[in-house]
């Protein structure tokens, strides 16, 4: 490709060239008229640098040796954040639209033809180049972002402050009025930014607000606004690795999403104690299993919610479940043993699944009511001898 006295035509007409495609700009594309006079000046610098590399690329007959890459150095992360993909083709088109129309006034005689076609060859190079400029800003973005949902579940789970949550997470676009339900279970290994790629992109179809991160090797989930958390997590079991998936209660804010957090975390880390727990599981089912494992919060939220609510309730609650554990579960035997009819006992049993949330019928359930009942006397019993000492 010998093109010399092409070249010097270009050459001398370059400043010319770029702002004629700026004018066009500003006549086609509205959105351009309205960008703030820093990201033009953006524009400017690698209009004038697509042309001086063009010109390389025609020195270099036609081989593009990294060049057309080069047209976005003067401003490649800048420009990515400032201008969509979209509109920087826009970009490219008037440009090149611009060489085309002055194609014939450009070329030497009897070269219109060969530069014409090497406006075509180079305008790809281009496209492809800005292709690679945003897939590496949105690989860069990424991650950064990874590494930002990351220190958040750090910050969430060592209970930090709620203005630094808060911080944190609108760094990430969340909303701290929302409602908050955090989710644990395992990772399904692999690179944390594709777990969290996959994740965010199941989180879009089912037009959900997540934050993730990876935490060591678990996978932590914040579910923003949903009201049916349960049903939701279970279209979202596919995205966590083997394993129990346990579901936090929901709080009011990110002021308190420390709290479901470390419920979510505690029941995923006691949740093989019940082989056979639903996937996903709450993490108030996994109560008596939380407690077992040292969770003191959970062994707080049994005594309240069991042995002091059964006792406020009236000594007949707290004395019928007492005969129903120690009967096995034998409606009849309990009966016998309190001196009152099956029917007194299933009324009963009815209101001390009103009072706790928990039925005495149901094989886990009772399970926690026993252990919550275990609980609160042992705790009830140390107090007293504290008290007399």
């Amino acid at each position: 490709m010998d093109l010399a006295t092409t070249i010097q035509n270009i050459e001398r007409s370059s400043s010319a060239l770029t702002t004629q495609s700026l004018t066009r700009m500003d006549e086609r594309l509205p959105w351009f008229r309205d960008l703030p006079a820093e990201q033009r000046s953006m524009v400017t610098l690698v209009a004038q640098a697509g042309v001086r590399q063009f010109l390389e690329w025609l020195r270099n007959g036609g081989e593009d040796l990294g060049t057309s890459d080069m047209v976005f150095e003067a401003a490649p992360v800048e420009l990515a954040r400032a201008i969509s993909l979209q509109h920087t083709v826009a970009l490219i088109q008037v440009v090149i639209d611009v060489v085309e129309e002055q194609v014939p006034a450009l070329a030497a005689e009897g070269e219109t033809d060969q530069l014409r076609e090497s406006v075509l060859r180079f305008s790809r190079e281009i496209a492809f180049a800005s292709a690679r400029v945003y897939a590496r800003a949105a690989e860069t973005r990424g991650a950064w972002d990874a590494r930002l949902q990351a220190m958040l579940v750090d910050a969430l789970l060592r209970g930090d402050n709620s203005d630094e949550l808060i911080s944190r997470a609108a760094a990430l676009g969340w909303s701290e009025t929302q409602t908050i339900t955090v989710v644990c279970g395992a990772t399904p290994g692999g690179e944390a930014t594709l777990v969290l790629h996959s994740v965010q992109r199941a989180a879009r179809r089912l037009g959900l607000d997540i934050l993730a991160g990876v935490h060591g090797a678990r996978l932590v989930l914040l579910l923003g606004g949903v009201k049916e958390p349960v049903e939701i997590v279970e279209k979202l079991t596919g995205q966590f690795g083997d394993g129990p998936v346990v579901v936090g209660p929901t709080v009011n804010g990110l002021a308190d999403a420390s709290t479901s957090a470390l419920a979510a975390v505690a029941g995923h880390r006691a949740a093989p104690a019940w082989p056979d727990a639903p996937r996903p599981v709450t993490a108030t089912q996994l109560l008596p299993e939380r407690a077992i494992a040292g969770d003191d919060e959970a062994r707080r939220t049994l005594r309240e919610s069991v042995y002091m609510t059964l006792r406020r309730a009236g000594g007949e609650l707290l004395e019928t479940m007492d005969a129903f554990i120690a009967s096995g579960g034998v409606l009849e035997g309990t009966a016998r043993e309190l001196y009152v009819h099956p029917n007194t006992v299933r009324y009963r049993l009815r209101r001390i699944q009103e009072v706790t949330g928990f039925s005495p019928t149901e094989p886990h359930e009772a399970f926690v009511l026993r252990v919550g009942l275990t609980i609160g006397r042992l705790e009830n019993a140390s107090s007293t001898r504290r008290s007399r000492s």
